[in-house]
């Protein structure tokens, strides 16, 4: 058995580590609460831009803007990896990551020469190591993005990745993120975004919605809510002109899509780390007691040794 002062030294090591657990909790917590406030303030138009953007993509055979046509020519496909800076969030890094990793795993296997045929846009470190660890082809890279990252700050990410696809690079473009339900639920997803597709878009609409109905009401905190998906078609007047409109209107709305993402890999990050530390406390407070009942043991078994041997002594003299 360990030595009480050993022990002591312990117990103490590990009430510290608590203290730190504890306070990243308490971040983690707040940083959390304001997240979801973001997400949620953009969740209506997020949803009525997803109704327009699907309306629009419908009548894509009226136009000829280079978001609504596939690159049939391209050979590959571009992917943009949503993860964090910084370890310590529980699963969030590894769920994404390894839905990326099963996509490169398939289309490796399709190509048959070794080869994804994907290459990457990274957003977050933890993201690009992975990647580079595996040998992925890395077009760009944002490792800059802030915990409160504004539209702004989104823009040269969604607009790099644009420009990549307007150039015939790639046949499609997709987002792995993280998809925000509740503070004990976040869904790694891979959804593609070019080309806008009407029947993408409402194939993602009905299955968003189909899953979400699954859940409690208490639970969906952001995301397509209750009463999507909108499937149907609307018809609109357009003015001045069917082209102008469109080629504003569609670089917009899936401007917003990737911005409502970024938002809720941010509020997928804050709730799986905090609930990642919440969970490091309440482990600490075991490990604290179980050393406190070996201290205890150790201590009782000295101070019993101690007593046997005063009474051996005076024993022998007697």
């Amino acid at each position: 058995m360990a030595s009480t002062k050993e022990i002591k030294r312990r117990i103490k090591s590990v009430k510290s580590t608590k203290k730190i657990t504890k306070a990243m909790e308490l971040v983690a917590a707040s940083k959390m609460k304001r997240a979801i406030s973001r997400t949620l303030a953009s969740r209506e138009y997020a949803r009525y831009s997803w109704e327009v953007l699907s309306s629009l993509s419908q009548q894509a055979q009226e136009s000829n803007h280079p978001l609504l046509k596939v690159n049939n020519n391209a050979e590959k496909s571009l992917i943009i990896l949503v993860t964090s800076n910084r370890g310590l969030c529980g699963a969030y890094n590894s769920q994404v990551i390894k839905k990326v990793f099963a996509i490169i795993k398939e289309n490796s296997h399709r190509q048959g020469l070794g080869e994804s045929g994907i290459d990457f846009i990274s957003v977050g470190k933890k993201g690009e190591v992975a990647l580079r660890r595996l040998g992925q082809n890395i077009v760009a890279s944002f490792n800059d993005i802030s915990d409160t990252a504004g539209f702004t700050e989104a823009l040269p990410i969604v607009n790099h990745a644009m420009e990549l696809f307007k150039k015939g690079n790639y046949s499609s473009v997709s987002i792995a993120y993280t998809d925000f339900v509740s503070a004990l639920s976040q869904v790694a997803t891979v959804r593609p975004i070019l080309p806008v597709s009407g029947a993408e878009v409402a194939s993602f609409i009905q299955t968003i919605g189909e899953e979400k109905n699954k859940m409690k009401v208490e639970d969906l905190v952001v995301g397509v809510p209750i009463g999507t998906p909108t499937t149907k078609s609307v018809q609109y007047t357009f003015e001045p002109n069917y082209e102008i409109l469109m080629s504003v209107l569609v670089e917009k709305l899936a401007r917003m899509q990737f911005y409502q993402m970024l938002l809720e890999s941010t509020a997928s990050e804050h709730s799986s780390r905090m609930v990642a530390m919440k969970n490091a406390s309440e482990a600490a407070g075991e490990m604290i007691d179980d050393l406190t009942l070996v201290f205890n043991k150790a201590r009782q078994s000295s101070i019993t040794q101690e007593i046997s041997e005063i009474s051996a002594g005076m024993a022998s003299v007697s």
